[in-house]
Formats: C-alpha cells, sequence, structure tokens
C-alpha cells in the first residue's frame, strides 16, 4: 500500500471522527450533553411531583427515579444546584423557581404528547408512555402549546393527570390507592400510575383505565380481587397501589354488579345502548360512534365466531363484529333488565 494511500485514509479518518459539527467526537459529545440534560429533567419531575404530594424528596429517591447509582444522584445535585435550579445544602432538596418552571413544562410535554398518541394515533396504550419519555425533552414551550391548541388544551391525560398549565403549579395526585379502599364500596379510578413501565404495562393488559367504576371482593396480603365494568380482576397488591380510586357516593357495589355491557349478549338477544365506557378512547371511541354504537341506538347480537369471539352484532341496518374487549365498553340494558328496574 502506497504512502499516499495511507496519507488519505488517515485524512478521512480526521475528518469522519473530527469535523466540528458532524464528526463522530461531537456527535459523542451532543449524545453525552442530551443524557445529562435529561437526567437533569428528570430529576426535576421528580422533585416537583414530591413537592406536589407533600413528600420528602431525598439523594436516594432521585437516584431511583433517574436510575442512577447515590453517588452519582449527588454529583447530579450539585449540578443542578451550580445552574440555580434547585438548593442542595446538607441533603435539603428544594426546587428554585427556574427549575420549578423548567420542571412544569417537562410534565406538560409529557402529559400532553400521551394525549395526542391517545386521540389522534393508534399507537398501543402500551407505548404512549415511552414515546412521551422522548417527546418530553424535545418540545420547546412554543411547541408544547402549539400541541395543547390542536388538541383543544385538554384538562388532563389519558392516566386522568391533570395537564398543568404554563405558569401554573401541578396539583397532587388525586383518590387514595385501590389497595386502601373498604370491601364492597363503589369507588371510580381516577388515575393510573404509568411507572414503572412493567407495572403499568400489566394494569393495561388487563384494561385497568381512567373513569371505570369499581367494587373490591376480597383482599389477602397477596392479591387482591375487584369486579370493573362487567367482569372481575384480580391485582397483587404492588400493582394496586398504582391504581388511584375516589369514592362514588350516588353508587352501592350492588348497582355495579346490575350494570350490563354488551360482550354478555347472546346470539338472538336484543339490547338498547347506554353509552360507551370512559375506558373507551380515542380513535377506538370514534370508531364505535361511526359505526353506530351510540346512546339510544338497538342493537342484536346475530352470530358468533367458531371461537366465540368476535361477535356480529347487527346495528343501525348494518352488521358489525367485535372482540370480546372492545364489546366490553359497550354499557347496555335489556329488556329484561328494564323490566326488572
Amino acid at each position: 500500500m502506497s504512502t499516499w494511500v495511507i496519507l488519505a485514509a488517515l485524512l478521512a479518518l480526521a475528518l469522519v471522527t473530527g469535523w466540528p459539527r458532524h464528526g463522530l467526537i461531537a456527535r459523542w459529545r451532543e449524545g453525552r450533553g442530551l443524557a445529562a440534560r435529561v437526567r437533569r429533567e428528570d430529576a426535576l419531575k421528580h422533585l416537583l411531583k414530591a413537592e406536589a404530594n407533600h413528600q420528602p424528596a431525598t439523594i436516594e429517591s432521585v437516584a431511583g427515579a433517574v436510575e442512577i447509582r447515590r453517588a452519582s444522584a449527588v454529583g447530579l445535585l450539585a449540578d443542578m444546584d451550580r445552574r440555580g435550579l434547585i438548593s442542595f445544602e446538607q441533603g435539603d432538596l428544594r426546587l428554585l423557581p427556574a427549575g420549578r418552571e423548567l420542571a412544569l413544562h417537562v410534565i406538560r410535554t409529557h402529559r400532553l404528547w400521551e394525549s395526542h398518541l391517545a386521540e389522534n394515533t393508534g399507537i398501543s396504550e402500551s407505548e404512549w408512555h415511552r414515546q412521551a419519555e422522548r417527546a418530553e425533552h424535545r418540545l420547546s414551550r412554543e411547541q408544547a402549546d402549539a400541541l395543547a391548541a390542536a388538541l383543544g388544551n385538554p384538562a388532563r391525560d389519558p392516566h386522568g393527570d391533570v395537564i398543568p398549565v404554563p405558569g401554573g403549579v401541578l396539583p397532587p395526585e388525586p383518590g387514595q390507592p385501590l389497595s386502601a379502599v373498604p370491601l364492597n364500596t363503589a369507588v371510580r379510578i381516577v388515575h393510573v400510575e404509568d411507572e414503572p413501565q412493567a407495572i403499568y404495562a400489566q394494569l393495561t393488559a388487563q384494561g385497568i383505565r381512567p373513569g371505570m367504576k369499581l367494587c373490591v371482593l376480597d383482599k389477602t396480603p397477596h392479591r387482591l380481587r375487584f369486579w370493573a365494568d362487567g367482569q372481575e380482576h384480580v391485582l397483587a397488591p404492588m400493582f394496586a397501589n398504582n391504581v388511584s380510586v375516589a369514592l362514588l357516593p350516588d353508587y352501592q357495589a350492588s348497582d355495579l354488579f346490575e350494570e350490563q355491557y354488551l360482550a354478555s349478549l347472546r346470539p338472538g338477544q336484543q339490547a338498547r345502548i347506554l353509552n360507551l365506557s370512559p375506558a373507551c378512547r380515542g380513535a377506538e371511541r370514534r370508531r364505535l360512534l361511526d359505526l353506530g354504537f351510540v346512546p339510544g341506538t338497538t342493537i342484536e347480537a346475530e352470530m358468533a365466531s367458531p371461537g366465540g369471539d368476535p361477535m356480529a352484532y347487527r346495528v343501525r341496518e348494518t352488521t358489525v363484529a367485535l372482540r370480546r374487549e372492545q364489546a366490553r365498553l359497550i354499557r347496555i340494558t335489556t329488556a329484561r333488565s328494564t323490566a326488572a328496574s
């Protein structure tokens, strides 16, 4: 190999690695800077949520929230102190105005992005949090404002969390943990925590969503059994702790057992649609309404597939096939239940 070829290869390597804006070194530095900013903003989110819920924030809690070691958390907090985002003296962590403003923006952007994914895309619910985690660090305040306007300035995100306004405050998380609810008490889910991701994925797989009405049937140290939207669910206590509920003063537990859903209708039976469950949102809700599943409409179960799922329903002179999980989102009343009432 000639000297000129070697020199050309070395020059090319130097250009690839050392080019001021697009070289490998520049990209490595940019990625490292972005990772550091993400850690700062994640720590600020944790501090603001702890402040809103009147919970103590510690070095250990920050390390857990950002998923770093304690020594790294100390360095992170010291850097945030130097930047004027927090006050970090003798282990006492306090948000300063600049840090509180940035934390509020990140949380607001996250919740707006999840609302966008829920209302305007067909992306799986289990992916909302992961994608919003990325978007919250990328959208500017102007972009977040534009997104809010496009969504009609929603007050809450799909998990039931308040979407704060710029310059506002972050309210405490509502309700009480599902694990603390007495037996046979009618409650409504007001919040489903989306962290950690593994627990949230299990909750969404069971169809646990804000707006569902339920009552706890049985509690042991190992499981919690409850009735919600026409079916029985079982959760481990650690999962139930991520579901917050509020009392339904106008409901008795027996009222919940009397509610009927389309999934219970057998071929040849007719019913009248009362409403769609609050758990039915976004594109799925719009599709069902467009197909004629609106309150007051008469519907008949025509036939089931060989496996029993999906089921074909006759609604407004049209036959529509729905999966059982979709039919469970449509509340109905039958001639039998109407006569009984």
